[in-house]
């Protein structure tokens, strides 16, 4: 069942290690089967060493299991709520990678304050409200991907595809789990950058965030109707 999709789960979860993205088992791809209905996740606490295509998950929208004979990753419910609320997307990633983890814990959005963010994200990375002690309590992964949606609402999850969960870590999102995948690795770049701009003298006070119109030239040129970015 979904072979084809259990491959590229499977490859993005590897990218994840391979981009240096996942430290022990601290992360999880998934992509989503829109005909059907039908999400497959890497399991739950799986070493990234001993994993192999086959023991990717599959689950309903209702987060029942239907194929798989492993626990699915306990951030089922989360990726879950991205399906059912972002239209368009097909591959979630959740890490706990160093510089966008920072910003997380620090509950701060990502600033723009360069094109090397606004090629990928339209405006900062917004940062979530910490849940409430019955949110946790009560459904803490489902009410994570809540907290994260309903920082998107009235705009394209698309064409900003990553959040922070506040005190916690990055989720990002894309068409494809590869995409996805591609959008944490450049969630964690433009992390690192925003940093170390914190981290430079600066007389004017706080570093500069990119004028608006210079983010929109650069999202636009890659995202936009009349894209020219890369090749036809």
């Amino acid at each position: 069942m979904l072979e084809e999709l259990k491959n590229e789960v499977y490859a993005a979860n590897m990218r994840l290690v391979g981009a240096g993205l996942v430290t022990l088992t601290w992360g999880n791809a998934s992509g989503f089967d829109r005909s059907s209905g039908l999400m497959v996740i890497k399991p739950s606490g799986v070493d990234y060493g001993a994993m192999k295509p086959s023991d990717m998950v599959v689950v309903d929208l209702s987060g029942k299991t239907v194929e798989g004979g492993l626990r699915p990753s306990s951030d089922t419910p989360t990726h879950l709520e991205f399906y059912r609320r972002f239209d368009g997307v097909g591959g979630a990633v959740h890490t706990h990678s160093p510089e966008a983890t920072a910003w997380a814990q620090a509950a701060r959005a990502i600033p723009c304050r360069g094109t090397t963010h606004a090629d990928g994200f339209c405006g900062p990375v917004p940062v979530t409200r910490f849940l409430t002690p019955e949110e946790v309590e009560e459904a803490y992964e489902l009410n994570t991907g809540r907290a994260v949606a309903e920082l998107f609402t009235g705009r394209d999850p698309l064409a900003t595809p990553a959040a922070l969960v506040a005190g916690h870590g990055p989720f990002t999102w894309g068409e494809t789990p590869a995409k996805a995948v591609d959008n944490a690795v450049a969630l964690e770049a433009v992390a690192k950058m925003a940093r170390l701009m914190e981290l430079l003298d600066r007389p004017g006070g706080a570093p500069p965030s990119l004028p608006e119109h210079v983010a929109r030239k650069h999202f636009m040129r890659k995202h936009g109707p009349n894209a020219y970015y890369g090749q036809k």
